[in-house]
């Protein structure tokens, strides 16, 4: 692994989920659960219908907030709300994680599709609260959800990111193409997907920051 390949980077962009814990917390199932009930609610159809409206909205919009917003014309703020109303109690600390992202040198920043409270709530459980110079959420690029051009670049513009001296980490394959063509350090979080626009992979966050702090300071 050329850790050396981060030695020019001072701004250090994370999503948050399933990439600043793992997958087996499986917070999903509680956000997929509550955006089942808001759409059978909201437009009047049954779980299974609302069930593929989420996944097709998903795959077409990039979120299904997005979805709900250009199609059905949703307030996103209510939505937001009650996606995010998640037991958090199982979420354990991850005290190498804290230490090896409070390392690294420069800016640290959580950019999430969710909103900023639960950015702020998600984080704060693992044990990561007080390390991020920023935390930005959906609301923050407008309600346009990564991976739109324009949601990155509003989100990096509000931060002042330098993407040319910037790394992006993702579990969303997708969402990591624009940082790509923006001249970030990509890192997939998960499993391996091969991708042009992946440059490295890991599926220990930790262990790869701390690998990589020992190189970069």
């Amino acid at each position: 692994m050329p850790y050396d390949a981060f030695s020019h980077v001072d701004y250090w962009v994370f999503d948050l989920d399933n990439t600043l814990y793992p997958p087996h917390v499986r917070l999903f199932d509680q956000i997929e659960r509550h955006m089942a009930n808001y759409v059978m609610r909201e437009l009047n159809v049954d779980e299974e219908t609302a069930q593929q409206l989420r996944r097709k909205y998903w795959r077409e919009h990039g979120t299904t907030l997005a979805g709900l917003m250009r199609i059905h014309n949703i307030d996103p703020d209510p939505y937001l709300h009650e996606v995010h109303q998640l037991d958090l109690s199982h979420i354990e600390v991850d005290t190498a994680l804290r230490e090896a992202i409070s390392a690294l040198p420069g800016r640290k920043i959580i950019y999430t599709n969710g909103s900023r409270e639960h950015g702020e709530r998600v984080s704060t459980a693992r044990g990561l609260g007080g390390i991020f110079d920023a935390i930005y959420g959906v609301e923050d690029a407008g309600y346009a959800p990564k991976p739109d051009v324009a949601a990155f670049q509003k989100v990096f513009t509000i931060d002042g990111v330098k993407t040319e001296h910037a790394a992006m980490f993702e579990d969303d394959i997708r969402n990591l193409a624009i940082p790509h063509a923006l001249g970030m350090k990509t890192v997939l979080v998960g499993p391996l997907e091969t991708a042009q626009h992946v440059e490295h992979q890991t599926e220990d966050l930790a262990a790869f920051l701390a690998q990589l702090v020992r190189k970069v300071t």
